[in-house]
């Protein structure tokens, strides 16, 4: 990315009992500051009360205080938070000005224990580190959602061109019946004629006439309904095939579906609960641990200040001199011990530190692992009850269409039995003085009946003509949209493989231009290589991390991390956080990026490496040795006193 534009205003943070502060206030521009000062100045924990601004909880209370707070105030907005400790636990309330700080955790605040910083060094897996923020369950799930939207927009496309076909047929039978209807009408005008002629001759048939023709039209009307009910029970039944096959299809699918219980798992609760106690306990005994260190590493500083000038005098005085320096005064028991044994108590501390370090960036993992389980599962459960709930509205569907069928067939029994009757009153009227004038009302009636019942026809083909050429204009949409939702599904199925090679590439990218600038003796080159394993593993990949270095001739050749300094893992450690924090798009949402415990890197090195971080963050916090800190642009910020 480009040199990152400044938006906001100072950062003002108040921060009490947090870390080793009692009580601050520290306001920081935009850009770079440095937070200056020997060990056990605060500078750790004014980070560490930034960090509790964004919403982590990787944050200690002070070792004698109960309740603490930070409150952070930027762009005219102000966030609150307070953290209570009981129980060695710390509970956070208030507001924070990230929602969701894990990925920040991860990738935007690099203190010593920052596990994507860490990674290189203790040999993780990268990739699963660079993944962790990526939801893989709900990529998967959206996969299958956009599939099935796929299958269902090729369905219809499919039944469009299937009814599309039939149009030719549909309409030459529609031309077909109204040709028919037009022979059934001239029939119809020659029969009326001849009624009328002898309508003039028998005036009295009339009486007998009209009573016949009443029943006639009753008898129209009957046989109309009838073959109305009959059409219907037809309709319901294809409407009950058409149900059970889609409920078929649907239990189809919940047979796809795992089969694991409907319910919550309640121990996978359990699980994460006990995971974040022991994530909690952890961070605080490592912050209390950092601030025992930092206590300890302070007063032996004051105590190398506080030794008096050898004064030149005799061997044995002299003798008598180096051993007093070499001797300090206990500040827990008062007692004189060896300057030595504290240092090595110190050690022993930061060896403890380092075990505990390790065991929360374990507990980290299992608990994101038996989380992305949770919601797996919670994403199963709800699936299941949606086709289940879709299911139940099908087959309440089909038991309504069922009942209606059995009243159609009672009413097409009644009906029946109606046009019987009828039939019999109508031959019951016929005499033989009327037989022809009869018969010619009786082939009128039928003709009529004859020429509703096509008309009937020719309308539902017209509007089966209708709707396929509505349906046929509607195709190139489904088209367009088919179109689009394949579109998306490439997306998501490369999401997870873009991802990753923008991590590599950022990386490499980054490390050739930070190794290019620092100067490293004989590295040649530290990069990432993603290497598909889809065919052996769960994951479809991994990264594979390479040195190459050369020889005083120039001979390239490939070494390890365990061969690498330790300013060479720090620096690439940070490389690799970086690379998550810009493939993440951290410099989006989160205004800040920290930095500390840099001393394994010389302070030239450290000057180049702040200078290059800093086009990336908006306010980049550097905690920094006054040694170290000299080497930097004196335009940059210092803050001394905290």
């Amino acid at each position: 990315m480009s040199s990152l534009e400044t938006v906001s205003d100072s950062a003002h943070f108040r921060v009490e009992n947090i870390g080793g502060i009692d009580k601050t206030e520290v306001s920081v521009p935009p850009g770079v500051t440095i937070l200056t000062g020997e060990n056990a100045t605060n500078r750790t924990s004014f980070l560490q009360s930034i960090m509790a601004a964004m919403g982590s909880s990787d944050v200690s209370l002070k070792g004698d205080a109960e309740t603490g707070s930070v409150t952070f105030e930027i762009d005219d907005k102000l966030y609150e938070r307070s953290l209570t400790g009981a129980d060695d636990q710390i509970t956070f309330a208030g507001d924070s000005y990230l929602n969701e700080p894990e990925v920040a955790d991860l990738f935007a605040f690099l203190l010593e224990s920052n596990e994507a910083r860490q990674a290189v060094s203790r040999g993780d897996e990268l990739r699963e580190v660079i993944m962790r923020p990526v939801d893989v369950a709900e990529i998967k799930s959206r996969i299958r959602e956009l599939e099935s939207e796929k299958r269902q927009l090729n369905t219809e496309i499919e039944q469009i061109e299937s009814e599309k076909n039939k149009l030719p047929k549909l309409e030459e039978r529609r031309t077909s019946l109204q040709n028919e209807i037009e022979a059934k009408r001239e029939s119809l005008e020659q029969i009326e004629a001849e009624i009328e002629a002898h309508s003039t001759e028998i005036e009295q048939g009339r009486s007998e006439e009209a009573a016949l023709e009443s029943k006639l039209d009753e008898l129209k009307q009957t046989r109309s309904e009838l073959e109305s009910v009959r059409q219907q029970i037809e309709i319901q039944s294809e409407s009950i095939t058409s149900l059970k096959r889609e409920r078929n299809e649907i239990s189809s699918k919940l047979d796809d579906i795992d089969d694991q219980p409907k319910e919550p798992n309640h121990s996978l609760e359990a699980e994460i609960d006990q995971l974040r106690d022991r994530r909690q306990s952890l961070t605080t005994e490592i912050n209390e641990l950092r601030n025992l260190i930092e206590y300890n590493e302070e007063r032996l500083l004051t105590s190398d200040k506080e030794l008096p000038e050898l004064e030149q005098s005799s061997d044995s005085s002299l003798t008598d001199q180096l051993i007093e320096a070499d001797t300090v005064t206990c500040w827990t028991c008062g007692s004189t011990v060896e300057r030595s044994q504290i240092t090595s108590t110190v050690d022993r501390l930061k060896n403890i530190r380092t075990e505990k370090m390790d065991k929360l960036a374990e507990i980290k993992e299992e608990l994101q692992s038996v989380k992305s389980d949770q919601k797996a599962r919670r994403t199963r459960i709800n699936r299941i009850e949606q086709l289940e709930s879709k299911i139940d509205e099908i087959t309440a569907e089909i038991e309504r269409r069922e009942s209606k069928i059995e009243e159609l067939k009672s009413s097409r029994v009644e009906l029946t039995s109606e046009v019987e009757a009828l039939e019999t009153a109508v031959e019951e009227l016929e005499s033989a003085d009327f037989d022809e004038i009869l018969s010619l009302h009786k082939e009128a009636n039928q003709l009529e009946f004859d020429i509703d019942q096509i008309e009937s026809k020719v309308d539902e083909i017209t509007a089966q003509i209708e709707t396929i050429e509505d349906d046929i204009e509607r195709s190139e949409e489904l088209r367009q949209e088919r179109e689009t939702t394949m579109d998306a599904l490439t997306d998501q199925r490369t999401m997870i493989e873009q991802i990753e090679a923008e991590a590599v590439e950022s990386f490499n990218d980054h490390m050739q231009s930070i190794l290019n600038l620092m100067g490293y003796e004989n590295i040649e080159r530290i990069w990432i290589e993603r290497i598909d394993t889809s065919e052996t593993t769960n994951h479809s990949s991994h990264f594979e991390l390479h040195i190459i270095r050369t020889t005083e001739s120039g001979i390239a050749y490939e070494d390890t991390v365990e061969h690498l300094s330790e300013s060479e893992r720090e620096v690439t450690g940070l490389i690799f956080a970086l690379a998550g924090y810009l493939v993440h798009d951290l410099h989006e949402t989160v205004p800040f990026m920290l930095l500390d415990s840099l001393e394994a890197i010389d302070s030239p090195r450290i000057a180049t490496l702040v200078d290059y971080f800093a086009e990336f963050s908006e306010f980049l916090i550097v905690a920094l040795l006054p040694e170290d800190a000299s080497e930097l642009d004196d335009s940059y910020t210092r803050v001394t006193d905290i």
